[in-house]
């Protein structure tokens, strides 16, 4: 088990020595950065809250710094990076979608009750924005990320790699409602979850009633403006109120879901042995090339796999080599806004394995934050407080 979140191990406070030792390093790890070309910016610390809550998972979810400024704004303390880059790209570029290269290093906040933790830790990372070529933008990021933490004096680490388009687009070949993708997909970084979901649609005929159902009953065959209004009467009559955050709508809307699950016909037995047969798949990431092939996908799944074979060519180009990492088909890393390619860093400590750096594709987080076109990105982050300590353990 990893510990901990990116950038999180406990440092409480800095000696003069270990504040100029962490400068050093970050200069070095940013040295390779800005000679790749990256623009050195500093993104606002400051940040409004509604992105990172609907956007970057259960973790940042329930751990950010949140409050309320004079004006009645929810604002935060920002959880990381990533957002914060794409937000100034916004602000400063001519247009949305013209490539753009940025690095930067600073603070960022998460809350942790683990004494081996810190609240406050640093990131030192790259977004490349709108790149001509997917693949090798991919494979370059991961490439300056390992030149990175080496310059950081990291010298022996493992690396993992993951592709959550290859999941996304077998789910897109295979025969079910598309709710049901939404579903599944919403669940990966949920093991437990996700099984529990995917065990229910291939049994849908064996459903037993719930102390849920009573409700469902009532919202059978009806759009969600009506369910939503009969929600908001039973509100209202038995003078209930809303719980977990959750609107009328989002309430109504699971339970016309729910209604028409009913309905629908279970998840055919090859559906669902191609899940659970793609998800067990493990290896080099050169190796698992043919038990990828072997998945019986359709289009967009054979489009997903030329970007895999592609990306691992590009790998080769750059002088790395697929077969020293680890791929592993449930390996998404836990923030919601990745899209595709996915990698992260580990190193041993003697506390344990420990997370020293992660990155991968995210293809719709500027749409959502407010780009009118769509902008590709690629991105890292190293902990610079992790990758100290990981350095220090391995010298």
């Amino acid at each position: 088990m990893v510990v901990g979140a990116l950038g999180c191990v406990a440092m409480p406070g800095k000696s003069s020595a270990e504040r100029q030792a962490l400068e050093a390093q970050n200069a070095r790890v940013m040295a390779v950065f800005e000679a790749a070309g990256f623009d050195h910016i500093a993104p606002d610390i400051l940040q409004p809250a509604d992105i990172f809550l609907e956007r970057s998972g259960e973790d940042i979810r329930a751990n950010s710094y949140v409050f309320t400024d004079p004006e009645g704004a929810e604002m935060c303390l920002r959880p990381d990076l990533t957002v914060p880059a794409c937000r100034y790209h916004l602000a400063h570029a001519a247009r949305p979608d013209s490539e753009a290269r940025y690095c930067y290093c600073g603070p960022a906040f998460r809350f942790t009750k683990d004494a081996r933790l810190l609240s406050e830790f640093g990131q030192a990372g790259i977004e490349w924005l709108a790149a001509g070529d997917a693949q090798g933008s991919e494979a370059q990021v991961l490439a300056l990320t390992i030149a990175a933490v080496r310059a950081g004096g990291l010298k022996g680490f493992r690396v993992k790699l993951g592709d959550l388009s290859l999941f996304h687009a077998l789910l897109d070949g295979l025969e079910m409602p598309r709710r049901w993708r939404r579903r599944l997909i919403h669940h990966f970084w949920r093991p437990q979850t996700f099984r529990e979901t995917l065990t229910r649609f291939a049994a849908l005929e064996d459903q037993t009633r719930t102390s849920i159902s009573p409700f469902v009953d009532k919202v059978v065959g009806k759009d969600i403006g009506q369910t939503q209004g009969w929600v908001e009467a039973e509100l209202d009559r038995g003078a209930i109120p809303l719980a977990g955050g959750r609107s009328t709508e989002e309430i109504a809307t699971r339970l016309v879901e729910k209604a028409a699950d009913r309905s629908a016909h279970p998840l055919a037995p090859a559906a669902v042995k191609a899940i659970e047969t793609y998800l067990a798949i493990e290896g080099n990431a050169a190796s698992v090339l043919a038990p990828l092939e072997a998945i019986a996908g359709g289009e967009a799944y054979r489009a997903a796999l030329k970007r895999f074979r592609r990306r691992i060519e590009a790998m080769r180009e750059r002088g790395l080599a697929p077969e020293d990492f680890a791929f592993a088909a449930t390996f998404g890393r836990n923030l919601e806004y990745y899209t595709g390619f996915v990698f992260q860093i580990e190193a041993d400590t003697a506390q344990g394995p420990l997370q020293v750096a992660g990155g991968g594709r995210y293809d719709d987080l500027l749409s959502d934050i407010g780009s009118a076109v769509p902008v590709s990105a690629v991105g890292c982050a190293i902990g610079t407080e992790s990758l100290l300590a990981a350095a220090g353990a391995r010298s």
